[in-house]
């Protein structure tokens, strides 16, 4: 099984950046396909971003052009870049790992977009 961490949620000003990272332990990170996910207050949890074991990516239509997700096997981290922020965006990120029948979540990171 494989364990994840995410970090670096905040507070940022409307248009402005942060980078979501996420760590993971236990088996072999290369092997999962990792998603970036969200949750606002009251809706349901919105899938953001994929990378797949190779580096190839795929992002929902309400952050394409926005964030970037990226991995680092080497490290057993995938991160999220977000740029342009807006109030929309406000959210629990989490991150999700998924191999076979496995799937794994981190414990999720809260990111506030205020003036």
């Amino acid at each position: 099984q494989v364990q994840l961490v995410e970090s670096g949620g905040g507070l940022v000003q409307p248009g402005g950046s942060l980078r979501l990272s996420c760590a993971a332990s236990g088996n072999i990170f290369s092997d999962y396909i990792m998603r970036w996910y969200r949750q606002a207050p009251g809706k349901q949890r919105e899938w953001l971003a994929t990378i797949s074991s190779g580096g190839s990516t795929n992002y929902a239509d309400v952050v394409k052009g926005r964030f970037t997700i990226s991995r680092d096997n080497a490290k057993s981290t995938v991160s999220l870049r977000m740029n342009s922020l807006k109030q929309e965006d406000t959210a629990v990120y989490y991150c999700n790992a998924i191999r076979g029948t496995i799937h794994a979540w981190g414990q999720g990171t809260q990111v506030t977009v205020s003036s």
